[in-house]
């Protein structure tokens, strides 16, 4: 048992630490976000609202039936359902229908909601979209931002191991006399710079890391951290594409036009339901009831002592005898009630008809609604003919963003390399005593910043490229880095 206990402990360690030791990919970043993103959740919420809109408008166009009960009881003076009269008694009574009734015409106003509901289903999936679109953008600039730092991060480790080095040389050489304590001073106070800056950067690190599983909603903040890999630029084959062409690819794919373009479809359906009003409604019913109650029931029966009764019918005009005959004496006797099921037969009934309504004046209301929805339509056209200024303003600016921090990033990788040169000529002048140690470090300071600025302008350049092909329409689950 012991051996098994000890088994499974490992087990769940090794468990433990390969869950600490994950390393997020970009995808997977993106692919969590899309699952458990708030805003995400509501946009769905919002698109199942919107079908639940398009079955209500599919329900208005079907008949309506309807089934009603009622049982009751009466005490004191009522109205006996049996005998029709006034009476002091307690009865129960009960009813029963079953109605039906269809709209057949109503301005085709049911017809309209209908399609309405359909133009609000697709600008709720197109909200979808874009929701997912920025969500998925917002992690992809974070994910960026922790490369960025630990890429920065790496550039001033490389030249503090440079530094260790060369104050371990100084130190030598100031021992031997070669050079003056000032040198081996500046040294020391150019690494302990470098120790500082290593600190920044670390914690610069963990923020962005933080930032970045807030926008996950990973709480474990502590073992968070991406995967590493050599991120090249990628060959920017959407600069050679005209900006006119990607500005109309973006009008065609972009969720901000489309989402403009059916709300300007949906007020336009709106109005024509608010003209609706102004035909007449047509609708058919039937209706089927019935009835019965406990009160008892009354016959008439024949009277068993008396069974007949003589009755004058006339005259006879010539002598003047009466004329009489002979009817069956009966007497009214109160019984229990009819059965249950002989009084629902016996006191059903159907009725069924056409109803038309015509709308002649509602105080403005209609002519109102009509108006305002009328408003809306112009509303709505300002606000696309706004969404397509806005896209083609949004994609220039994307453009000639990418185009100057490609531009940047070439001009950054060119300056490493003059640095990189001019580093490696002051410190042979260095290491022979023609330059002091000051001259030294500011050289090796330019590189380091040169180095930099170089991780910025690359990282930068990547994330304004891929924007410039979000515009493009490229979805983000298509883009790579």
């Amino acid at each position: 048992m012991k051996i098994k206990a000890s088994i499974l402990f490992a087990v769940l360690l090794g468990i433990s630490v390969q869950a600490q030791s994950k390393k997020w990919t970009l995808s997977e970043c993106v692919e969590h976000a899309l699952n458990n993103n708030i805003t995400i959740k509501q946009a769905t919420l919002d698109l199942e609202d919107a079908q639940i809109d398009r079955s209500d408008a599919i329900g208005g166009l079907l008949p309506s039936l309807n089934a009603n009960a009622n049982n009751n009881w009466s005490s004191g003076l009522s109205l006996n359902p049996v005998s029709g009269t006034n009476e002091t008694l307690t009865f129960r009574n009960s009813s029963y229908g079953v109605s039906a009734g269809v709209t057949l015409f109503d301005g085709l106003r049911n017809y309209k909601r209908l399609q309405r509901a359909k133009i609000r289903k697709v600008i709720s999936e197109y909200s979808l979209g874009r929701s997912k679109d920025d969500i998925a953008l917002l992690v992809s600039n974070s994910y960026l931002q922790v490369l960025l730092n630990k890429e920065s991060l790496k550039v001033i480790e490389a030249q503090h191991i440079i530094t260790g080095e060369q104050l371990k040389r100084t130190e030598d050489l100031v021992e031997a006399g070669v050079l003056p304590k000032g040198d081996l001073l500046e040294i020391k106070a150019t690494s302990a710079d470098e120790i500082t800056r290593i600190v920044q950067g670390e914690n610069a690190i963990k923020i962005a890391l933080i930032n970045l599983a807030q926008t996950l909603l990973i709480k474990d903040y502590e073992t968070f951290d991406i995967e590493e890999r050599e991120y090249i630029v990628p060959v920017a084959t959407i600069m050679e594409t005209p900006v006119e062409r990607i500005i109309a690819q973006a009008r065609e794919s972009r969720y901000e036009v489309q989402i403009a373009e059916e709300n300007k479809l949906l007020a336009e359906k709106d109005l024509e339901i608010a003209k609706g009003a102004y035909y007449p409604t047509l609708s058919a019913s039937i209706n089927y009831n019935t009835r019965e109650t406990g009160s008892n029931n009354f016959v008439n029966e024949v009277d068993p002592d008396n069974p007949f009764r003589i009755q004058q019918i006339g005259v006879v005009e010539s002598t003047g005898e009466s004329v009489v005959t002979q009817q069956p004496n009966t007497l009214i006797r109160e019984t229990g009630p009819v059965s249950y099921f002989d009084q629902l037969s016996n006191n059903d009934g159907l009725s069924y008809g056409l109803s038309l309504n015509i709308p002649i004046f509602n105080g403005f209301s209609v002519k109102n609604r009509v108006k305002r929805s009328k408003i809306q339509v112009k509303r709505t056209e300002f606000q696309l003919e706004e969404a397509q200024l806005n896209l083609d303003s949004n994609v220039y600016q994307a453009y000639l963003d990418a185009k100057g921090s490609a531009e940047a990033y070439e001009a950054s990788t060119v300056a490493v390399k003059a640095q990189e040169q001019a580093y490696e000529y002051a410190k042979d002048r260095y290491d022979v005593g023609l330059t002091n140690a000051f001259d030294f470090s500011q050289s090796k300071f330019r590189l380091e910043d040169a180095q930099s600025k170089e991780v910025r302008a690359k990282f930068d350049y990547i994330f304004k490229l891929k924007v410039l092909e979000l515009y493009f329409g490229i979805k983000v689950a298509d883009i790579k880095l």
